[in-house]
């Protein structure tokens, strides 16, 4: 019995030592790329370390989503591949340890991974998501190019051209104002103003530009109207530069659970704030936010026998071989995730469907590993892989 608890010690102490390096560098991988696509948004890179590392954080929850069923199978497979290639696996069974009881701690392993998981699909999305938008909005305003700069003529946004003589890029006042639009076509509005401020309102995503006691000169052809005013507002669209990068003002992908439950038991505001077919992605979303976390126990499980059969190949090999049953874990998950949206198959069947499959798989491979059978197809496959390792 105190060899089980040292043996289960052990092996969840490996899980995680590996879940935190695959996890890490995988997250790492996908973070720097979205940075990098993030660039042309940016416009000139002024942000500081901490900034970006803030950025990181809440763009963190969106990938872990999809990241963390990732790394607890290649976590599970991987150790117990490396148990089978060093013989561990055969000398704990000549000792009397069965596979069954080697469970615990892969099990306890993949459950917190699944409750994990889980807590990132119910707050985590829509927290990451609504924070990092904000950010990039206040960066955008006091950080890059999109900032208005003290005696320069900016023109970031067409057809608007602003100068200010004064900036104080902490507080936003601005004095001694002087801004130009011509996004109306026929019409050039132009407005001068002593002083004004420039906020942010993450809500509508919008920068916005306030004037006060100035003076607003209207021109549209050969008429000429001039106007005193006591406050006057412009606002910039840095949603729709947003949405240019992939980032949409309410997205099914980035609600809470809570804000998806809502939408899909009230058909009313389901048809006020979404259409056809973006109400069909709010009922797909809150199946894959339940379906994605169970992955993690579903995929890790299916490992252990996998593992025990391709004993023989290298990590490396190894590797490879459970990013491939992974592909065909999510390619199975995308196909039933559009068929849902175009109800071919109804959300709570399709985005189940992969996982049901799976843990039925996993169980007839267990069993066979058990009793240290073989499935053919999988003994054809390891045999295949086995003779392409290089001498």
């Amino acid at each position: 019995m105190r060899l089980l608890k040292i043996i289960h010690r052990q092996i969840f102490k490996e899980l995680v030592q590996l879940f935190l390096l695959i996890g890490s560098c995988l997250l790492g991988l996908i973070l720097v790329g979205r940075m990098l696509q993030l660039r042309e948004l940016l416009l000139s890179q002024n942000l500081g370390v901490l900034d970006i590392l803030r950025l990181f954080v809440y763009l963190s929850p969106f990938f872990m989503l999809l990241l963390t069923p990732i790394a607890c199978m290649l976590s599970v497979f991987l150790t117990f591949l490396r148990m089978a290639a060093d013989r561990e696996l055969t000398a704990l069974k000549a000792s009397g340890v069965s596979l069954y009881q080697l469970l615990p701690a892969p099990l306890l392993f993949c459950g917190a991974c699944t409750l994990f998981s889980l807590y990132v699909s119910l707050y985590g999305v829509s927290w990451g998501m609504e924070q990092f938008k904000v950010s990039l909005m206040e960066f955008a305003r006091t950080k890059t190019k999109l900032s208005l700069q003290a005696g320069v003529f900016n023109q970031e946004f067409p057809g608007l051209t602003i100068y200010a003589q004064q900036v104080d890029l902490d507080s936003g006042d601005i004095r001694f104002v002087f801004v130009q639009d011509k996004t109306s076509k026929g019409l050039t509005t132009t407005v001068v103003a002593p002083e004004g401020s420039v906020t942010t309102d993450p809500a509508k995503e919008q920068i916005k530009v306030m004037f006060k006691n100035g003076r607003i000169f209207r021109r549209e052809g050969e008429k000429l109207d001039v106007l005193h005013f006591g406050s006057y507002t412009v606002r910039l669209p840095l949603g729709n530069m947003l949405r240019k990068m992939g980032f949409e003002r309410i997205s099914p992908k980035e609600l809470s659970f809570e804000r998806l439950l809502e939408f899909d038991r009230d058909s009313e505001l389901m048809s006020k704030v979404f259409d056809l077919d973006r109400a069909r992605k709010v009922k797909v979303e809150i199946q894959k936010r339940l379906a994605l976390p169970l992955a993690c126990l579903v995929l890790g499980l299916f490992s252990v026998p996998i593992a025990c059969v391709f004993r023989a190949l290298k990590q490396q090999h190894g590797l490879v071989l459970a990013l491939g049953v992974f592909l065909v874990y999510y390619s199975m998950l995308s196909v039933a995730e559009s068929m849902g949206e175009s109800r071919v198959v109804p959300p709570v069947i399709g985005i189940w469907l992969p996982n049901i499959l799976f843990a039925l798989a996993g169980g007839v491979f267990f069993r066979q590993a058990v009793r240290e059978r073989v499935p053919g197809p999988v003994l054809w496959a390891a045999r295949k892989l086995q003779r392409r390792r290089p001498a």
